[in-house]
C-alpha cells in the first residue's frame, strides 16, 4: 500500500467528500485518529456512511438520521467490516472528523491528523480483516508522514466521544504497525 504526493492511497476506492478544506500553513501531519461509525447505530454495510460524508443522507430513511443528516463531517478513510478501504479526503487536506479536540496540548486535531473510521460500534469486536487493512494503511501513513502517535477519538475528545470503544484491541493494532 502506498500514499502518493496528494495523499491518495493506491489501494483505496476514492470518493471525494466536499467536507474538507486546506490544512493551516505549515501544519505537520503527525497523528492518526481512530474512530468507529455505523449508520444507523449498530447496523453495518449499506451506503449510509458514504451518504453522510457526501451530504446526501436522507433524514427520512431512519429516525436516527433526522438528527445527523445536516452534519457536515468526513474522515480520510473508512475500513469496512470485510476490510474494504474507502478514502474520502486526500491526506494532504483537512477532513472534518475530530470536532472539538485536543492532543498533547494542541487544539483542533483536524489540523494535524488523519482520521480513520472503522465500520463498527463500541460494543462490537472488530473483524480480522479490519485489523489487517488498518495495519497496512497505518504502516503506509507512518512511512509517508511524520506521524508520532495513534489515538482514539475518545483520547482527543474525552467525555464527548467513546470510540473506537473498549472492543478495539490497541495491542493488536500496535503489533500490526510492525509487520
Amino acid at each position: 500500500m502506498n500514499v502518493d504526493g496528494a495523499g491518495l492511497v493506491d489501494e483505496a476506492q476514492f470518493i471525494a467528500s466536499p467536507n474538507c478544506d486546506d490544512r493551516p500553513p505549515g501544519a505537520s501531519i503527525d497523528l492518526l485518529v481512530i474512530h468507529n461509525i455505523s449508520l444507523p447505530p449498530g447496523v453495518f454495510g449499506g451506503a449510509a456512511v458514504i451518504d453522510l460524508f457526501m451530504n446526501r443522507l436522507d433524514p427520512q430513511a431512519h429516525p436516527y438520521f433526522e438528527n445527523i443528516a445536516a452534519l457536515r463531517v468526513s474522515a480520510h478513510f473508512l475500513v469496512r467490516r470485510d476490510g474494504a478501504l474507502l478514502q474520502f479526503v486526500p491526506c494532504e487536506r483537512r477532513a472534518w472528523h475530530a470536532g472539538r479536540s485536543q492532543w498533547c496540548g494542541r487544539d483542533h486535531c483536524n489540523d494535524f491528523s488523519i482520521g480513520i473510521e472503522l465500520e463498527g460500534a463500541d460494543d462490537v469486536a472488530y473483524s480480522d480483516a479490519q485489523y489487517a487493512h488498518l495495519g497496512a494503511l497505518a504502516r503506509a501513513l507512518y512511512r509517508r508522514y511524520p506521524i508520532v502517535a495513534s489515538a482514539g477519538h475518545s483520547d482527543i475528545a474525552p467525555g464527548r466521544k467513546t470510540d473506537p470503544g473498549p472492543h478495539f484491541d490497541w495491542d493488536r493494532y500496535r503489533q500490526q504497525l510492525h509487520k
